[in-house]
């Protein structure tokens, strides 16, 4: 079998990449390992930059976004326990939208399947070869039996672990990594937000925020130990530690029930090139950023606006200007993502080697970050996401 376009993951980059390549006519197959449910229902971050809301909108699949989604104008600092409100609307005029990832997927691949889209789930991809040469070739086993096709060109979409990456010569792949020695702790919780902005807080006993998925449904986290050991984090002990951290003389935390608890290592990561003969990495194949900017779906979309206008211009107007660019604009946005997300990180959270200094000159960071508006306006161009480089022809 030979299809134009083989993507692997079926995630959010890999199932918009292919719903816009559908619009456009141009035929693609999706190889994700796991079942459909599983992809579906993980929990990933839920803020969207306006550029990635407006893309899907401008693909057509931004229907229920729009319906069900919250808007918020700005964020909300914690420091010293006071709670200091960032209007971004008022300082650039952009704020950020809050729609979970799980519900990004959901609406991608239910679009993909009402259109009768070839997406096969459990399908692990076992090798990717023949990159460098006219035909890629994709090795995959799909209901219990070894397959493989041959396309144009593989866009690894599959993750940090995935089969992609691994499938650049050693030779050539460059990588650089920051694995963060503290993780995050994240609840999911029945009960509506108790503000109507997140609220990321700085706190000498570590970072925690709180964000929310729905009008009903709340995500707090706290800084905790990258092996943290759930067992004794008891729901009690959490929310005694969320009041310590995100508290404020006046202000009540709203509790409820927490259905849902996990730790998240931290790490930022990129490679480059992104691309190489025949194969292109997007997403989290190719970068990792720290969730504290609740970057890497953003991330993600960004790459596929590329990546989606180089495919259609290379096949309705046999011009491959866009995708030979691919790798280096993509990364260009990338390393400025990977520099905010990075500094975020270092600015909220207490790290376990820091001395007297080191948290004295980043309380002060925070200082100027609350006080001073000129900080406030490049933190928020920033928080609110960098322009995209290219817009697919829809």
């Amino acid at each position: 079998m030979h299809v134009p376009v083989a993507i692997v993951g079926a995630g959010p980059s890999g199932s918009l990449l292919a719903w816009i390549l559908r619009q456009r006519g141009i035929e693609s197959i999706v190889l994700e390992r796991q079942s459909r449910e599983y992809v579906e229902s993980r929990i990933r971050a839920g803020v969207m930059e306006q550029n990635s809301v407006d893309l899907m909108i401008k693909a057509g699949i931004g229907e229920r976004l729009q319906k069900e989604c919250m808007y918020h104008r700005g964020v909300a600092i914690g420091l010293y326990n006071e709670h200091h409100f960032l209007d971004f609307d008022k300082l650039i005029g952009i704020g950020v939208t809050v729609y979970g990832q799980s519900e990004v997927t959901k609406d991608l691949l239910g679009g993909l399947a009402a259109e009768g889209h070839n997406v096969l789930y459990e399908a692990p991809v076992r090798a990717i070869e023949d990159i460098e040469g006219d035909r890629a070739t994709v090795k995959y086993t799909h209901e219990g039996a070894d397959q493989e096709l041959t396309c144009d060109f593989v866009i690894g979409c599959d993750g940090f672990h995935g089969p992609s990456r691994q499938a650049m010569p050693a030779s050539v792949l460059k990588t650089h990594e920051k694995v963060y020695p503290f993780g995050w702790l994240g609840v999911m919780v029945n009960a509506p937000p108790s503000k109507d902005v997140a609220l990321f807080a700085h706190h000498d006993r570590g970072f925690a925020l709180l964000s929310m998925r729905s009008p009903k449904v709340s995500r707090l986290y706290l800084q905790c130990k990258p092996d943290e050991d759930l067992d004794e984090w008891p729901d009690e002990r959490i929310w005694d530690e969320l009041d310590t951290r995100l508290g404020t003389p006046g202000w009540e935390l709203e509790r409820g029930e927490i259905f849902q608890k996990d730790v998240t290592p931290l790490r930022s990561f990129f490679c480059y090139p992104m691309t190489h003969g025949r194969l292109f990495l997007c997403g989290d194949a190719a970068h990792i950023v720290p969730p504290t900017g609740a970057k890497g779906l953003n991330s993600a979309f960004a790459d596929v606006s590329v990546l989606s206008s180089g495919l259609i211009q290379h096949y309705t107007k046999d011009d491959e200007s866009i995708l030979r660019r691919y790798g280096e604009v993509a990364l260009e946005r990338n390393i400025q993502t990977q520099r905010f997300s990075w500094s975020n990180t270092s600015k909220y959270h207490i790290f376990p080697d820091s001395n007297a200094f080191d948290r004295r000159m980043q309380a002060g960071e925070m200082e100027y970050l609350v006080t001073n508006e000129t900080a406030q306006i490049s933190y928020a161009q920033q928080h609110t996401g960098l322009p995209f480089a290219y817009w697919p022809e829809l």
